[in-house]
């Protein structure tokens, strides 16, 4: 009886809010909003915006230092590259526990003890570049992956917990553009840092961390979080979800972990093809170049988010759309990877794809699932993604010994068949829930 009664309790208050006190309601939400709502709002955007900022630089930060890396430490390209990997493997990897914990104890208990490891590994990694010791380089890279496993993930489902709508839209279309400002403004940081001493980077990782942690702590509200959840019942739930949206999730997933694969193995090929002739550009100038297509991808990210809310048909058009784009341009370098101007060009349009794609990705995914879900979900998105990341160097860095050409056919036939998968598989409805 007392259930019964709660439900009609409730009927019964959102009826007269809807009928009798509509415009009462209207006007006590525009007048919160002037008092400064919208501003809370906005520094909430911004605390949001450093998470996925520092872990980017985790990564795009040092990839204008590897070729110095590998002349000061006396190491191979694949040691160079394995800078990168073992951060985005260990990150990938762990993921799935963290999205767990997140979902069990919340998002803020996470992140703050991430931030503070992610930067403690940088500390580390500095000193170990000091030693000249390549393994504690490594070993510290691998702590900083792991704790780069509970910053952006988590902030994605933390994004999911507290907006609605089209706000949840903009906010992770927010997400996705930050992304992309870390690795515009990280190419860039990294080569003036490495003017300094070429082990700067890892130095300049807890001062990020900081001012990230400073936001986390005092700008972001956490929502109340739910019940508790055993793991065995959560797995449960969970194969559940992929049992009943497996094939257009996995596709999702796949899509997300090209974007990036394609993305950081284009930058790992273009710091070591920029230094050498006939090109022979190199410092500042070659991390503002390497910034080129990065900025158009989060122009397309942020505009991106901000435009396509809920609507699932507009989703659907510009997933495809940014993967024809990828596909078309990364064919095209097969023939102008030569001609630098054009080759840069082309690389900006692929960027411009996967400023379209990832912002719809990151849409459908964590509307798909409930809130008690999400974190898990999206962890696992996020780690796939990172396993993209990690595999982009090395598999970049194989297949130019073979040729630089068969680089760019690789890329553009993968993107080809997961276009073709996307196309057939992932159908969101009209207009997706709320």
């Amino acid at each position: 009886m007392e259930k019964t009664k709660s439900r009609k309790l409730d009927i019964s208050f959102k009826s007269d809010l809807d009928i009798k006190d509509l415009s009462q309601n209207q006007a006590k939400e525009k007048d919160s909003t002037k008092a400064g709502g919208s501003k809370g709002r906005v520094w909430e955007y911004i605390a949001l915006a450093t998470i996925p900022i520092v872990l980017v630089f985790g990564n795009s930060m040092l990839v204008p230092v590897l070729p110095v890396m590998q002349r000061e430490l006396g190491i191979s390209k694949l040691q160079s590259s394995l800078i990168i990997t073992i951060f985005s493997l260990a990150a990938g990897l762990f993921i799935p526990i963290i999205g767990y914990l997140s979902d069990r104890y919340g998002r803020k208990i996470i992140i703050i003890p991430a931030l503070i490891v992610y930067g403690g590994g940088g500390i580390l990694a500095g000193f170990g570049a000091i030693w000249d010791s390549y393994p504690v380089i490594i070993a510290a890279r691998a702590i900083q992956g792991i704790a780069a496993s509970g910053t952006a993930p988590i902030a994605m489902a933390l994004v999911g917990d507290s907006y609605k709508g089209g706000e949840e839209s903009k906010a992770l279309g927010l997400i996705e553009a930050s992304n992309g400002v870390g690795k515009v403004l990280s190419p860039i940081i990294g080569s003036l840092l490495v003017l300094i001493v070429w082990y700067a980077s890892f130095f300049a990782f807890p001062v990020f961390c900081a001012l990230s942690l400073v936001a986390v702590i005092f700008l972001i509200r956490e929502p109340k979080h739910g019940q508790k959840q055993d793991l065995k019942p959560y797995i449960q739930k969970i194969g559940q979800l992929f049992k009943q949206k497996g094939s257009w999730l996995i596709t999702s997933f796949f899509a997300g972990a090209l974007g990036l694969f394609i993305l950081f193995g284009v930058l790992f090929y273009l710091s070591n093809i920029l230094e050498d002739k006939p090109y022979n550009i190199d410092g500042v100038v070659k991390g503002l170049v390497l910034a080129i297509p990065l900025l158009a991808m989060v122009i397309t990210s942020y505009t991106t988010g901000s435009i396509i809310k809920k609507k699932g048909t507009l989703i659907r058009w510009l997933i495809n759309i940014g993967l024809l784009a990828m596909t078309v341009s990364l064919a095209a370098t097969i023939f102008f990877f030569k001609n630098i101007y054009v080759f840069i060009g082309l690389l900006t349009v692929s960027s411009i794809g996967t400023g379209l794609l990832l912002p719809c990705l990151n849409t459908i995914i964590t509307g798909s699932v409930q809130k008690s879900e999400r974190g898990m979900i999206t962890s696992l998105y996020n780690s796939l993604r990172f396993l993209g990341v990690a595999a982009g160097p090395p598999l970049f860095g194989w297949l130019m010994d073979q040729s630089d050409r068969m680089v760019f056919i690789t890329v553009s036939v993968l993107s080809l068949i997961t276009l073709g998968f996307v196309f057939f598989l992932i159908k969101p409805p009209p207009k997706l829930a709320e």
